[in-house]
């Protein structure tokens, strides 16, 4: 009968924590369903709640069961533990929910700016704050839900006092082991807040070109363009140079160069490129041209600038114009593409590709005999 008074308590009590356990369900399917569909036409609270779903659900029968056990006499063996414990669990579920909040609101907001189009550059910076800021306030909420059920504890007050009174040493040590940390945080809001790049960003980095596929608390990753990864530190973006060609716009102006002979005709180049350009998907219809840039002892040096509306149709489209036009010199002009010539002794230059073997072997006679020297040939005399 001893042991049934001791427990007696505990079964009111367990009654009183099973009927708020089934109203915390009962009041968090209702108010989930009514928020739902009053949030239906707020597309980024709507997938804020979406997102807290299970953690409010959760909060909700922790804070009931918390309201139990604090009405229950403080009679009640281990009751301060139980007490305790669901405490805890309470902090730790507040601190699962401020991050889904967090995560739901930054979805929310990416979900309004698709960036799947070709002019992104808008949608690719909101994306980038709200991605950046959203596991910046995650660390924070983290930290924040970890130092308060530390705090819980009355041992860690009394380590958290001895650790102050000794705090010179200690402060210098535990600055220098957390300076990487805390230069990739402090790196990660600036790069959320001034957005030297940004997520689909195509970068040139140590050499590497590649696109801008995450940007973590700590570090980026570039998808390089045949599918390997580069992981580079947030701070080195602040420390180091690097291109970024889609800084202001994913327009780009793509190069192509040729060298051709000095006797290759201009205008019928220009011709060609006036009819082949505007045929190409890739050009975006704002500007190509053709030009002579440079000349050498040999050749001329041909260049010829198209623009598309991104980096990978810009890539495609330097690729398919410096094709066709190769193929038109070949077929139009192959005598004026690059050759090398040899001096004739009447002083015509001739292209090494006419140098038949038995021209050059007639050349080398006709010089040794003005020489006076016997020279013979190896081949038949041309």
């Amino acid at each position: 009968m001893s042991h049934l008074s001791q427990f007696s308590p505990w079964v009111a009590t367990g009654i009183a924590a099973l009927l708020a356990l089934l109203g915390a369900l009962v009041v968090h399917r209702i108010g989930g369903l009514v928020l739902l569909r009053a949030t239906q036409f707020m597309p980024v609270v709507h997938t804020t709640i979406r997102t807290c779903h299970r953690s409010a659900r959760l909060v909700l029968v922790l804070a009931a069961l918390q309201l139990v056990w604090q009405a229950a006499t403080n009679e009640m063996p281990m009751i301060d533990t139980v007490r305790h414990l669901n405490g805890l669990l309470l902090i730790g579920a507040f601190t699962w929910l401020a991050i889904d909040a967090i995560n739901g609101l930054a979805d929310g907001i990416v979900a309004q700016h698709p960036y799947d189009v070709d002019d992104n550059l808008q949608a690719r910076r909101i994306m980038t704050q709200a991605r950046v800021l959203a596991r910046t306030a995650t660390l924070v909420a983290l930290v924040a839900g970890l130092a308060m059920m530390l705090m819980t504890f009355p041992g860690a007050r009394q380590v958290g006092a001895s650790l102050l009174a000794s705090a010179g040493v200690i402060g210098i040590v535990a600055g220098l082991a957390a300076k990487p940390v805390f230069s990739n945080l402090i790196a990660g809001l600036q790069i959320a807040l001034a957005q030297p790049i940004r997520i689909d960003d195509v970068l040139i980095v140590q050499g590497e070109w590649g696109r801008v596929e995450e940007i973590t608390g700590t570090y980026v990753v570039l998808k390089i363009w045949d599918d390997r990864r580069l992981i580079i530190p947030l701070q080195w973006f602040i420390e180091n140079p690097f291109q970024n060609w889609t800084r202001t716009g994913s327009e780009l102006l793509g190069s192509v160069f040729f060298s051709v002979d000095f006797g290759m005709p201009i205008a019928p180049l220009r011709a060609e490129l006036e009819r082949l350009v505007p045929t190409l998907p890739e050009f975006d219809g704002r500007f190509f041209n053709l030009q002579v840039t440079d000349t050498t002892e040999r050749t001329m040096q041909l260049r010829v600038l198209v623009t598309a509306q991104s980096s990978g149709k810009a890539f495609d489209l330097r690729c398919k114009v410096r094709e066709l036009m190769i193929d038109f010199m070949q077929r139009e002009y192959p005598r004026f593409l690059p050759t090398v010539r040899i001096q004739h002794h009447e002083g015509e230059p001739m292209p090494l590709s006419q140098a038949t073997p038995a021209g050059l072997a007639g050349q080398m006679a006709g010089s040794a005999a003005e020489a006076g020297l016997a020279a013979t040939a190896s081949v038949p005399q041309a």
